[in-house]
């Protein structure tokens, strides 16, 4: 079985190492669970089967440039995958960037056998995934490929752009840093020149978007950075208590509202959420199940939707 697992491991860090520019010991160490020494140990064996690698403990492993063996055969489940990751592209990326995707994943089909073609075909004609409306702006329908050659080309980029709380389009010279989904919708993070700081973006307001051939004009730290850097906002902690028949139909949603836990109590489930707007948005998410829950806490929540439900007019 160690020897089936370690021979799995070495295949696995070759593809690595043909899909990336440079492969770090300590990262390869941590997706395989591992130690570094192992690591290097897999890596030699890798040499002595003659694979050109170069390279040294500590700053990374790379192939010799132009040496590739012939494609591999793909696993049925490696199969499937495909399938099903054209799909959820088309529903979480703008229409330029999934035409390109699609064009990338007909490529990899090519070196497909006849029945494996079939059966991915089999597979997207029963396949269906709804594409939420308006998470891009329909008069820049490339703006995450935009967005991602800036990243990695270190290239600045001119924006407009209209926030929420501004009634006029600015226009900004931006350096992005990175690009993340949450929710509904794709964000991204940038140094903005015209506020001088690290601002972040909602792409559906992006109105126009033009990548320069100006690099950057300063060196950034990683997306990560960015996201962790600024100290949390104060919460409101919530405790309900829900009918436990009920309590599933909300299990889809409780997340982007603070969930946190839940304990079963004979027929009512009491879940417990740290609420960023406890006031407006939670109290609008409540009224949309209130009478199938308590609010146990904080009895302010209870005013609260009462005033909303006093505010209510019904023709």
């Amino acid at each position: 079985m160690d020897i089936t697992k370690r021979f799995n491991r070495v295949v696995a860090i070759y593809f690595q190492l043909q899909a990336k520019p440079i492969v770090k010991a300590q990262d390869l160490a941590a997706q395989f669970d591992v130690s570094k020494r192992t690591i290097y140990r897999d890596i030699r064996s890798l040499e002595q089967a003659g694979i050109p690698i170069y390279g040294e403990a500590g700053s990374g492993y790379a192939l010799v440039d132009g040496y590739k063996l012939s494609p591999t055969r793909f696993t049925q489940e490696e199969i499937m995958t495909l399938a099903a990751a054209e799909k959820l592209m088309n529903k979480f990326v703008d229409p330029h960037l999934a035409k390109h995707f699609g064009s990338a994943i007909n490529k990899i089909k090519a070196y497909l056998r006849s029945d494996e073609k079939s059966d991915i075909s089999i597979l997207e004609e029963n396949m269906m995934m709804s594409v939420m409306e308006n998470r891009f702006n329909k008069n820049v329908p490339s703006a995450l490929s935009q967005l991602f050659e800036s990243v990695a080309q270190q290239k600045i980029v001119n924006m407009h752009y209209q926030s929420s709380s501004a009634n006029e389009v600015t226009q900004r010279e931006i350096e992005p840093v990175g690009l993340f989904h949450q929710g509904s919708f794709w964000y991204f993070m940038a140094y903005c020149h015209l506020r001088e700081d690290y601002r972040q973006f909602r792409i559906d307001r992006v109105q126009q978007l033009d990548l320069t051939n100006r690099g950057f004009t300063r060196k950034h730290k990683k997306l990560s950075y960015y996201l962790n850097k600024d100290e949390a906002p104060p919460t409101t902690q919530i405790r309900l208590s829900i009918a436990r028949d009920f309590a599933r139909y909300i299990q889809w949603e409780r997340s982007y509202y603070g969930f946190v836990s839940e304990t079963v109590k004979g027929d009512e489930v009491e879940m417990t959420f740290e609420s960023k707007n406890a006031e407006e948005e939670f109290a609008r998410w409540y009224l949309m199940f209130a009478d199938q829950a308590t609010i146990l806490e904080p009895l302010s929540l209870r005013t609260t939707v009462r005033d909303l439900l006093t505010r209510i007019k019904v023709e």
